[in-house]
């Protein structure tokens, strides 16, 4: 045993040896991740600038983009420009139709819009003038228009790839376009009068640094690429900055896009890796340096807290093991007079105290349940007393003495089974003896008006149910389903699986959808339906996936279904409730 000792481990050591581990790893967790979030934190105030610079663009580019798709939809809509596009005959009245109405609607938009832009008229008009505009090979530097005919641009190669494809009102770089740096609008005019006659194309080309505005937020001078392109095919339309990358390395470089709405353009910027993570060196070493500062002041620390507290900690960690796992009979006991006998008294005085209260709890559940189910049984039938009594009164003073003694007795026999020696719960024969009684009592005062069918499945006889579940629905029939000279009631039960499916059925009046929806939400006895009750009760006895269900029809009759559970020991649990509250 001495050997044993001398060579064995202190736990203080051990936990000394972990915790040294833990702080260690903790340690370089943290400047992994204050590093990985500082170059993130940059990263992200770059991304910062750089998107809000790309909105910034994204919004002059779009707000550019809708004035020159107004333009083109001005000139496509214009009756009256259509109608001058469309004008033979005499040159000269040509001519002042050109100068009234063409030349005026074309030059509109040219003072309007705030950039210089070529706006081009192709026409299939024979009979209007060639106006010719500045030289199409140079850059724009001054807003102006052509009207030009239709055969320059049918043997153009893009004009025959955009008819081909029956493509319109698009975007793209043609002729000098691309070497301008420009970009054109191209759509076709077709006539107001059959919408098919194509009677000219429309043109607008502008400069694509008059679309993106100012460069000034995107340091091309670092790397920076910005770049338009279009998503349908990826063609890209203009470049600023390193003109070498066009592919896009993910490692590299970051790619950030701005989609332009309604049209198929984006907006992309090649952001370079190395321009995010600027400074990243020194921030490692910062980072490095506190860490290995931090670690050495844990260690001391530790050192001192897993010899002051290693072995009593182990055994407060076992108790709350063993408390969380429900076991409250375990008690802490430590020796001495500190702040873990403290712990270990207050962790006793806690485990007693929450047993008392959970037999407290389980104790007045059982006695609440109790009370609920009594309160509830007592609502049952006073209005039905109330009625039988003023009817066999009115037969008194009629002197129909057998008819109110068939009543008194039905009454008798009625209440003898209700109260049942006290006891909650009762055969289902019992349930339907009861009904019958009830049944005797309505017979006695309709003769002859109803009918009654019971069709009870074998076997169910026995099995034990809350009282007074079917007597309630064959009330309300009496008192709020008849309808006409005669009524029919069924009364039907059947096992289905580990439940039973009891249904009463009518053929009264019925309830509107209205009324239906309601009827569930009254308490107790409200308007005379009693539903609420008998669902409460069941639920509370058996659970929400128990209670009452309700069909009808309004004119064609109600099904009232109740769903129980098998339950053949229902006394003998009622008796052990009452044994435990006792």
């Amino acid at each position: 045993m001495d050997k044993r000792m001398r060579t064995f481990m202190p736990f203080t050591y051990k936990m000394m040896i972990s915790y040294l581990l833990l702080v260690l790893v903790t340690d370089v967790v943290i400047g992994y991740f204050s590093y990985t979030m500082l170059v993130k934190s940059r990263t992200e105030m770059a991304e910062t600038n750089i998107k809000t610079a790309m909105e910034q663009t994204e919004n002059n580019l779009s707000y550019q983009l809708d004035e020159i798709q107004r333009m083109s939809d001005t000139l496509f809509g214009s009756l009256s420009f259509q109608r001058a596009l469309q004008k033979k005959g005499d040159p000269f009245q040509t001519y002042l139709t050109m100068l009234d109405e063409i030349v005026p609607q074309i030059q509109a938009p040219l003072h309007l819009y705030g950039n210089h832009i070529r706006l081009l008229v192709y026409t299939t008009n024979g009979y209007l003038n060639e106006v010719d505009g500045d030289n199409m090979y140079e850059e724009i530097q001054d807003s102006d228009y052509y009207i030009l005919p239709y055969s320059e641009i049918t043997n153009k190669s893009w004009f025959q790839e955009i008819k081909d494809s029956d493509r319109d009102n698009i975007w793209l770089q043609v002729d000098t376009d691309q070497s301008l740096d420009n970009i054109s609008h191209f759509r076709k005019l077709v006539s107001y009068n059959d919408y098919k006659t194509i009677i000219g194309y429309v043109r607008i080309t502008t400069r694509m640094d008059d679309l993106l505005g100012d460069f000034k937020a995107f340091p091309t001078e670092e790397g920076l690429v910005l770049r338009l392109v279009d998503s349908n095919n990826g063609t890209i339309y203009y470049q600023r900055g390193d003109s070498e990358h066009t592919e896009v390395n993910q490692d590299t470089y970051l790619v950030m896009q701005n989609k332009i709405p309604n049209t198929s353009f984006v907006i992309e910027t090649l952001v370079p890796r190395k321009y995010l993570s600027k400074d990243a060196g020194k921030l490692g070493g910062v980072i490095f340096s506190v860490c290995l500062i931090s670690f050495l002041f844990m260690s001391f620390i530790g050192f001192l807290v897993a010899r002051l507290s290693g072995r009593k900690m182990r055994r407060i960690v076992t108790f709350l093991r063993s408390f969380q796992q429900g076991s409250f009979q375990k008690r802490l006991r430590f020796s001495g007079n500190d702040e873990f006998v403290h712990i270990a008294g207050a962790f006793n005085d806690m485990a007693e105290n929450i047993q008392d209260l959970i037999k407290k709890v389980y104790v007045e559940g059982i006695q609440k349940k109790q009370a609920e189910l009594e309160a509830l049984q007592a609502q049952i039938n006073p209005h039905f007393l109330y009625n039988t009594l003023s009817t066999i009164g009115s037969l008194a003073n009629l002197s129909e003495t057998e008819k109110v003694t068939g009543m008194v007795e039905g009454l008798a026999k009625f209440y003898r089974l209700t109260l049942n020696d006290g006891q909650v719960f009762i055969p289902l024969a019992k349930e339907l003896e009861q009904v019958e009684a009830y049944l005797d009592i309505q017979r006695i005062k309709y003769a002859g008006k109803f009918d009654v069918h019971i069709d009870m499945e074998r076997g169910l006889e026995d099995c034990k149910v809350i009282k007074l579940i079917l007597q309630p629905f064959v009330e309300n029939i009496f008192k709020h389903a008849w309808f006409g000279s005669h009524i029919a009631i069924r009364i039907s039960g059947k096992a289905a699986g580990n439940r039973i499916e009891l249904k009463v059925i009518d053929t009264g009046i019925g309830m509107k959808p209205e009324t239906l929806k309601t009827v569930m939400a009254q308490p107790g006895q409200s308007g005379g339906y009693g539903i609420r009750n008998v669902d409460d009760r069941i639920k509370l006895r058996y659970g929400d996936e128990y209670g009452i269900e309700i069909g009808s029809v309004f004119g064609g009759g109600t099904t009232v279904r109740i769903l129980l559970p098998i339950d053949r020991q229902g006394n003998a649990d009622e008796e052990e409730q009452r044994r435990q509250l006792a």
